[in-house]
């Protein structure tokens, strides 16, 4: 197909029958091609690996946490280094959220997973055990404690946008409100007319703060609605008719019915901007929102789960502790192309996971890392030679028919 688009991001080819594609996002610090996977790194570090290697491994950009960085070392240290990629030495593209998910599930003590899958969730799997609610929401805003000293604090969406201009990444999120899935339905209404409210605020904010020769970074605004399809879609077409660069679609996605709800905010989207999707890198998950229309994704389980030992492979996930591996001198995954399969075993990555040593995190997460975004290089490619379809039924066949353990 013709390219289409604007100077922030063309579309270069798509799905036929679907709403997927393919594109450029065009940022200060170099070009993202989509569908891309996003690593995070939260307070400016993707943990264990080294921005370096990073780039090896192929990742286009870098995502850290409005929040957490305001917290430590404070958004002005990172402003006074000269923006977020000089001060963690990253030369490309980043983005930073506006701090709306970890204010409130840290501030209220949710567990760091929310749930996905409401017919098995009750609210004390989603609230910590032993966990005081830490943040108040009002119209106004959010006050919270700090998860570090407990110290007070109060978010508003212009302090949010304060915090990212400072921060200075190339792609930030309006502050909206996180809801999980058993919130009820009132209070999700309520929260989608806040969160809209506040994405204006947040708009009026940035545009004040962006006047010309002072800022080139570009705002997304945040759908919400859970699992009802009318908020989704309401909240999806409030913001088409605000002037943001693109949107993020964020709040917990009930895993069975992802396609479906990430389909209903896309269709009413409109198609010339991007659409960044919050918190997903299971397989299926990611050829699930690929065909449905997002175009960029982010998630922490890739580098969480490999510092605890969950590894990813062609024919499943698999725990690198469990005895089999103890005298296994093979790759994690034979197929695999990074750093760590061409240079250790299981058997090694066994005895340093087993001896608690640092080293273990390092090459796991340099494993996951690798694998999470070459399946979705491989997805992009697979768009471009119409084979989208068959890559998925050979990648999901063999990794959740046949798993390693």
């Amino acid at each position: 197909m013709a390219e289409q688009g604007s100077e922030f991001f063309t579309i270069t080819a798509s799905l036929p029958g679907r709403r997927g594609r393919c594109g450029v996002i065009r940022t200060p610090h170099g070009d993202i091609h989509t569908p891309a996977f996003i690593a995070v790194g939260t307070q400016a570090t993707v943990k264990a690996v080294l921005p370096e290697t990073m780039k090896a491994l192929g990742a286009q950009a870098v995502l850290a946490n409005a929040y957490h960085l305001y917290l430590q070392p404070g958004a002005e240290v990172v402003e006074q280094a000269g923006g977020l990629s000089a001060f963690m030495n990253w030369p490309g593209p980043t983005f930073t959220d506006s701090g709306g998910f970890q204010v409130l599930s840290l501030g209220a003590g949710f567990r760091k997973v929310l749930a996905m899958d409401t017919e098995r969730v009750q609210a004390d799997d989603v609230i910590a055990a032993g966990k005081e609610r830490l943040a108040v929401v009002d119209d106004d805003g959010v006050t919270f404690r700090s998860h570090l000293d407990g110290s007070s604090h109060r978010f508003t969406p212009e302090l949010s946008m304060r915090i990212q201009h400072q921060l200075g990444a190339d792609i930030i999120f309006a502050f909206d409100e996180l809801t999980t899935l058993v919130n009820t339905r009132g209070y999700q209404e309520r929260s989608v007319r806040r969160t809209h409210d506040w994405a204006v605020r947040c708009l009026a904010e940035h545009q004040r703060l962006s006047r010309p020769g002072r800022s080139t970074q570009a705002l997304f605004g945040v759908v919400q609605g859970a699992q009802y399809e009318d908020l989704r879609r309401a909240a999806a077409r409030g913001l088409r008719s605000l002037d943001f660069d693109g949107f993020g679609i964020g709040g917990a996605l009930e895993k069975q019915n992802l396609a479906t709800i990430i389909g209903w905010v896309t269709s009413e989207l409109p198609e010339e901007k991007p659409r960044h999707l919050l918190g997903i890198s299971e397989p299926d998950d990611l050829f699930s929102a690929v065909a449905a229309g997002a175009d960029t994704f982010d998630c922490v389980s890739p580098s969480r789960v490999a510092r605890n030992a969950a590894v990813y492979s062609s024919t499943g996930r698999f725990n690198i502790t469990g005895s089999r591996y103890r005298r296994d001198f093979t790759p994690i995954d034979p197929e695999c192309d990074c750093y760590t399969c061409a240079h250790y075993t299981r058997a090694y990555l066994h005895h340093l996971h087993k001896s608690k040593e640092i080293l273990a995190a390092t090459l796991t997460t340099i494993h996951n890392l690798r694998f999470v975004i070459r399946l979705v290089d491989q997805i992009r490619e697979s768009i471009y030679q119409g084979r989208f379809d068959n890559l998925r039924e050979h990648v999901l066949g063999r990794y959740y028919s046949t798993r390693a353990e």
